[in-house]
């Protein structure tokens, strides 16, 4: 390679490692991807998001199905209080800027974690695809992953506060945010993390209460709860968009739709708890990165109610443990990379033939990759020494 292409290849990489261009990057995705559903008239979650607040605000039943808008809202009252000031604006704008936020949050996330710069730069352009896939739907899960990435980081910083704020956050809103606990022992001020768990959860079960009534805010956590009961009792399905899990793999693959979770999701926390026994490695950042990983990944693949774009969480927790490998030498390692951005990341899209496409949704075998690497963060996990993981560049 002569020095002139040597030079231009360098400025390329650099130009593809610069923070700036990812942000301009995910905010472009957003405000695109918000456009084309807009003007398209594709923007049937926006809607129930939105009237969460106006249901809120008008002591309406939050759960009941939204006829006209083919689904129902299955987050939580607080929620009200999230989408509020997009609410309260024209759809086209509400749901740009809706996008833009959940953008920022997860970049937000990303950028937080306790890693080599461009390592975190990378992460963010590996989710870039993901990400979209979510923002045509207005998915909330992209901020949520960063709430995750959040409540991980701000641990590590010994922010405990900070970290138990964002645990609420995303609990109250959607129950996947409570994995954020797995970290727990990461925690220098154990109380203080407690302590500050207790009061974000309270603040945050009674904020709603300010744009409506106590009574109706208690109540609406009943009907949640039974909102959420009813949509695990009817996410096992052969052919839905949704229960893309180890068990909708195994349900679909077998014909059984009556094959239960439980069998799996005992199993599941039996190994993903194996690593807690290695209390000696708690202390380094390799470990505590491929938990936050596993956790990502865990989230997901056990969850019967995770469906396409659910998966910006799973696979922003490939990212990380694709990343933070102390060498990428090893085949195994950048096939099973090269096997999930493939079939689970660009699966959906259009570089697949329509019949294909059908046949990994029909299977459920988009979170097939994410198992597979999930297995192998806990056998690392379980086999590794991770002093030797040398991962920030402070």
């Amino acid at each position: 390679m002569s020095a002139f292409n040597k030079l231009n290849f360098q400025k390329t990489i650099n130009f593809f490692l610069n923070k700036k261009v990812v942000i301009y990057l995910y905010i472009v995705l957003a405000v695109i991807a918000g456009l084309k559903q807009y003007l398209h008239h594709s923007f049937n979650n926006y809607l129930i998001y939105k009237y969460v607040y106006w249901n809120t605000t008008d002591l309406q039943n939050l759960y009941s199905n939204y006829s006209a808008y083919l689904d129902s809202n299955h987050y939580g009252p607080v929620f009200s209080i999230v989408i509020l000031p997009f609410a309260l604006l024209p759809d086209g704008l509400g749901m740009v800027l809706w996008n833009v936020a959940n953008v920022s949050i997860l970049l937000w996330g990303i950028f937080s974690l306790p890693l080599d710069s461009k390592k975190t730069i990378i992460i963010a352009w590996i989710c870039a695809h993901e990400t979209l896939t979510a923002l045509f739907s207005f998915q909330f899960n992209i901020a949520l992953t960063g709430l995750m990435l959040l409540s991980f980081s701000y641990l590590i910083k010994k922010k405990e506060i900070q970290s138990a704020l964002f645990i609420a956050l995303g609990t109250l809103i959607k129950l996947y945010g409570i994995v954020g606990l797995a970290f727990f022992f990461f925690s220098k001020n154990k109380l203080k993390f407690i302590l500050g768990g207790i009061g974000s959860f309270i603040i945050l079960f009674a904020l709603p209460m300010a744009i409506s009534s106590p009574a109706f805010i208690l109540h609406s956590y009943v009907d949640w709860y039974e909102s959420l009961a009813h949509k695990n009792a009817i996410n096992a399905s052969l052919t839905s968009f949704q229960d893309i899990s180890v068990m909708g793999m195994v349900r679909r693959i077998s014909g059984n739709v009556k094959i239960s979770n439980e069998p799996f999701l005992i199993a599941g926390l039996l190994l993903f708890a194996l690593p807690y026994l290695r209390v000696n490695q708690f202390k380094n950042l390799g470990f505590r990165l491929m938990l936050l990983s596993s956790t990502l990944i865990f989230t997901v693949i056990f969850s019967s109610g995770s469906e396409s774009p659910t998966y910006i969480i799973a696979f922003a927790g490939v990212a990380i443990w694709f990343m933070i490998q102390p060498t990428l030498k090893n085949n195994w390692i950048i096939g099973l990379f090269i096997f999930a951005f493939t079939l689970t990341s660009l699966s959906p899209t259009d570089i697949f033939p329509r019949p294909v496409k059908e046949f990994v949704r029909l299977y459920s075998l988009k979170a097939l990759p994410c198992v597979i690497i999930w297995l192998t963060i806990i056998y690392q996990m379980m086999k590794e020494d991770f002093k030797s993981y040398l991962l920030t560049d402070q």
